[in-house]
């Protein structure tokens, strides 16, 4: 496979800016150890003059790459040729109008949007990602990709593997972090399953030192070229609205790879002037795994032209290694107390005029049930971003009026056991699951009735509560 000359890695730090040439497998910089993107050299390159030139590629849907969600936008990723690119049908997302949720959130009508994720291939918003970086794999010569996952990412990984035939994948996962519904994936597909004694921070630490002694291809988001992938989930958005940008671009917030190629994304856009508005763009946290939160809501750190006081970064986290606080919240895929995307992040902040928030466990549960009405379940790292654009309305942040997207970045059967005990009836069940993570109530339970074996019974109860 042959990659694009006009494209190329460049370390972020504004005090290094290194760059590699694109064939390289990099996870960081050489020289000062900084996140890499994924540049290009545009005015070497035949980029559209307007968004709407993408609508062409609607109609070559018999042709695979242009079939892809992410391969129809190929001239904004194109760091290697359309004929070249790996796809499995991924990026055939939603964006859905949700005018029942807008009242619980407190949005008037027509104005909140769900950007359903949950749709792809293996279940969320990955496969984006992993299109872009088994592309860049396969181009490489890599004959094995490995990643740490709370559960998503190895999902993607392994179903890539198993589809394309193109290398063996290895999951890293930790003890007792992953969900079944996410477990059985990665079993199910055939990857190489290793379990550690540790948690998902524990696994992409040994991940990071095994893929340079192993040669293994490394496909986390601390990979540029997931967030090339990633990119593309906004610009389904903008396509769905028209072209027209939204006020409000809302997200959770895990190990930061979806804000951070969101900010990307709209870079990009912006420089080559194919949207005159920027959204603004919320990272919600959950309060159970809240470092983006406490370091940008509490400490005050912030992008400031790359800059951005890592000391106090380093000072958290040592923190949190003296205490031996570990992540612990409901919504196990953001579940990281070390997000690998933290720098770039803050920059898609500072470019998106963007706000930090968290939610507690208790929030995004009930938010999930709201979700889940409305009739696009997700899973509850999904319903971080609702929970949060409710708050967010709560505190007059953002106007009844404004149009949000919010992003569902799961399928409602990733984690279908936290939904299970949320609407059952069985209180042992749900303090087993929940109650240990501080969810006390279950507003928006839909419970089952329970009737005897009469079919008179059965009419009297169907009748009451329908």
């Amino acid at each position: 496979m042959t990659l694009s000359n006009y494209a190329f890695q460049k370390c972020i730090s504004p005090t290094c800016g290194e760059t590699y040439d694109v064939g390289e497998v990099l996870v960081a910089c050489k020289t000062c150890g900084d996140l890499l993107d994924i540049e290009y050299e545009w005015d070497k390159l035949a980029i559209p003059t307007s968004l709407s030139q993408f609508e062409a590629f609607w109609q070559q849907r018999t042709v695979p790459a242009r079939f892809s969600g992410v391969w129809r936008f190929h001239e904004l990723l194109p760091f290697v040729e359309l004929d070249q690119v790996v796809t499995i049908g991924e990026g055939q997302t939603l964006l859905q109008q949700a005018d029942s949720l807008a009242r619980y959130v407190g949005m008037d009508h027509g104005h909140l949007y769900l950007q359903y994720e949950g749709m792809n291939p293996s279940g969320s918003f990955k496969d984006n990602g992993m299109a872009a970086a088994f592309t860049h794999a396969r181009a490489t010569g890599a004959k094995r990709a490995a990643c740490a996952s709370t559960g998503n990412t190895s999902a993607s990984l392994a179903m890539y593997a198993a589809v394309t035939r193109l290398m063996k994948a290895v999951i890293f996962i930790g003890t007792g972090k992953i969900s079944y519904g996410k477990l059985s994936q990665a079993l199910d597909y055939g990857a190489l399953t290793v379990q550690i004694a540790g948690d998902f921070d524990d696994a992409m630490a040994r991940v990071k030192e095994v893929c340079p002694q192993l040669d293994i291809y490394l496909v986390n988001s601390i990979n540029p070229f997931r967030l090339e992938g990633q990119k593309t989930i906004m610009l389904r958005v903008l396509e769905s609205l028209g072209w027209e940008t939204p006020d409000w671009v809302i997200v959770p917030g895990g190990n930061l790879g979806n804000s951070s190629a969101f900010g990307k994304a709209f870079i990009e856009l912006k420089e080559l002037g194919l949207i005159e508005k920027v959204p603004r763009l919320a990272v919600i946290n959950a309060s159970g795994a809240n470092t983006l939160s406490e370091l940008y809501e509490q400490r005050g750190i912030r992008w400031d032209g790359g800059l951005g006081a890592p000391n106090v970064t380093d000072q958290y986290y040592e923190e949190l290694d003296h205490t031996g606080r570990k992540a612990s919240t409901i919504a196990s895929a953001i579940e990281i107390n070390r997000p690998v995307n933290l720098r770039k992040c803050l920059r898609a902040l500072d470019f998106c005029d963007g706000v930090v928030r968290e939610v507690s466990d208790q929030e995004i549960l009930d938010a999930k049930a709201q979700v889940g009405a409305g009739g696009i379940g997700c899973e509850p790292a999904s319903a971080a971003s609702v929970a949060g654009a409710k708050l967010l309305r709560s505190q007059g942040v953002i106007g009844t009026d404004e149009r949000v997207v919010c992003i569902l970045t799961g399928h409602q059967l990733k984690d279908p056991t936290a939904t299970v005990a949320y609407h059952t009836t069985d209180q042992d069940q749900f303090n087993q699951v929940l109650g240990s993570r501080g969810v006390k109530l279950a507003s928006y339970a839909n419970r089952a009735v329970g009737v005897p074996n009469d079919v008179d019974e059965i009419v009297k109860a169907i009748q009451l509560y329908s």
